[in-house]
């Protein structure tokens, strides 16, 4: 009797709260929506404060219940994506301080702009789901569903954006996040919903016996996933550290240049000199490659011989090789020069043996859109330069003497899942070359490695990561963390190469196991759709 009185309390607190805020409307219930919407950025790095989503996404889902038409569940729903960015990319903004004096009238428009697009796709996620709140405990999958959805959208269209996906909420735990090697990080995040949105059943019952026959079914399903896929990660960790490619021996170099300097003429050359020395300051036999982060050569490569030779010097032992991001120039048939932001690599001669372009180019911050429009608004880049990058063909392997084969990345191209290898020609690596002192000790960097992680276990590969002010890391293809360098600190890694695993489901397949998984929930969210109420006989 008194389990039976306390089940049926918890169910009134749940219900009231239900009405409670199914029954606010307005500013109120954007103000609300809001407000959950930056509570439930807690759980993404690098505070992985997961229990917040079980109170944020069923919130959100009572909110929707109260809305009476398609505009209200599109405004519910674009004002919690507002709140969750606005907390969780908040730290974007600090690239505009960099040179205050030319970009700091921009800070409202990043700071509250950004968030206001991308949260268009959250609004989205809720009209969709909208139809779906009278199903009962199907509307649980329903929400899932459409939630996952609206984020691949965000990863693809318009250049895409994938950070802060909720499935990095995992990030914080080497089992957990295992499964993106089967079904990827979309993956994640549909389990992820499916369980923490699955209280909204709760507080939404009318009849009782309905409610005991169906009402956990949602929770008991997406807590049972999750646990799976938890289980799953303890079992694929192996117990101890990963064996190490012989004969390869890496050096990181972490210089912490401040950006304030990083492009002054006066300070370039000593950026470069600075970096040669902490070159030769490892321990031990000289690595085979030494590598430095993305632009750390303030000077454009391809023509400055007596720079290549320059650069040669940074090889201890006269051998092996040196990665390091710069700006290569070219001329174009007309003799204009054309630059990308690119990984070259330099032998011990001096030679250019290998070079990478970024591919997947930041708007204002490498080139302008629509140039033509905004360039007459007086509209340009925030890095040094007028002349805009060009972009590179895409993910390649590079066959470089003396190592593995390598996919290099330049910064956020690392945060695309399915796109950081070439399908065709699996590298043994990935090489991630960043500058994330734009944006300060802020939650950006944590969050930027913490997603690189990701990419290590979806693709089964390590992942080797050079950043100018840090989180430099070597990272295992489980995810693991094997050397690292902190935020904002001055140092080197030395270091081995932790060997490939073989091809994952998710390097082999992509997203088809994620279309399937949508399959199947969509199909759930019909099969548990509130039945109709029974007719009493008169």
């Amino acid at each position: 009797m008194r389990a039976a009185k306390a089940r049926s309390t918890d169910a009134t607190v749940l219900d009231r709260a239900a009405a409670r805020l199914a029954g606010l409307a307005g500013w109120r219930r954007i103000a609300v929506a809001v407000c959950f919407g930056a509570v439930s950025a807690l759980a993404l790095p690098p505070f992985n404060i997961f229990p917040v989503l079980f109170l944020c996404f069923p919130a959100a889902s009572w909110l929707l219940d109260g809305c009476e038409r398609r505009t209200a569940a599109f405004a519910t729903g674009w004002a919690f994506g507002f709140g969750n960015f606005v907390a969780g990319l908040y730290w974007i903004s600090n690239a505009l301080l960099v040179d205050a004096a030319q970009f700091a009238w921009l800070l409202p428009f990043v700071a509250a702009g950004l968030p206001a697009v991308l949260a268009l796709f959250t609004g989205l996620a809720f009209l969709a789901v909208w139809p779906a709140r009278t199903l009962g405990p199907g509307r649980v999958p329903a929400f899932a569903v459409a939630w996952t959805v609206a984020e691949w959208l965000r990863g693809h269209l318009f250049t895409g954006f994938p950070w802060n996906l909720i499935g990095y909420t995992w990030t914080g735990s080497e089992a957990m996040i295992q499964p993106v090697s089967l079904i990827g990080i979309y993956g994640l995040s549909l389990l992820t919903v499916l369980a923490a949105a699955a209280p909204a059943a709760l507080g939404t019952v009318t009849e009782r016996r309905q409610a005991v026959r169906t009402r956990w079914v949602p929770l008991a399903a997406g807590v049972a996933l999750l646990l799976a896929g938890g289980l799953y990660g303890l079992t694929r960790l192996p117990a101890g550290p990963v064996d190490t490619v012989e004969g390869v021996k890496l050096r990181i170099v972490q210089a912490n240049i401040d950006q304030r300097l990083k492009w002054q003429p006066e300070e370039r050359a000593e950026i470069v000199r600075r970096h040669l020395r902490m070159s030769q300051e490892g321990s031990g036999e000289p690595p085979d490659a030494v590598i430095w982060p993305e632009t750390a050569v303030p000077f454009p490569v391809g023509e400055d011989e007596q720079l290549h030779q320059a650069l040669a010097t940074a090889i201890p032992g006269g051998g092996g090789l040196l990665l390091t991001g710069a700006p290569r120039l070219e001329r174009d048939g007309t003799g204009g020069p054309r630059i990308w932001n690119s990984l070259v690599a330099v032998d011990a001669a001096g030679a250019l043996v290998g070079a990478f372009d970024k591919f997947h180019l930041v708007p204002f911050g490498e080139y302008v859109p629509f140039r033509s429009v905004l360039g007459a608004l007086g509209i340009e880049k925030i890095t040094a330069g007028s002349l805009d990058f060009s972009a590179g063909p895409g993910p390649r392997t590079l066959r470089l003497p003396g190592l593995p084969p390598v996919s290099p990345l330049i910064c956020y191209e690392v945060i695309f899942p399915g796109a950081v290898v070439p399908r065709d020609d699996r590298p043994a690596w990935i090489l991630n070359v960043t500058n994330d002192a734009w944006y300060g000790f802020s939650t950006g960097p944590f969050q930027h490695l913490a997603i690189t992680t990701v990419r290590a276990v979806e693709e089964g590969l390590p992942l080797v990561r050079a950043a100018n002010t840090g989180i430099s890391a070597v990272i295992d293809p489980y995810g693991r963390i094997v050397a690292r360098l902190d935020l904002q600190t001055s140092g080197t890694i030395d270091a081995g190469l932790p060997r490939a695993l073989p091809p994952t489901w998710y390097g082999r397949l992509g997203d088809l196991p994620l279309v399937i998984l949508l399959l199947l929930t969509t199909a759930a969210a019909w099969n548990w759709r509130k039945p109709p109420p029974e007719r009493r006989p008169r």
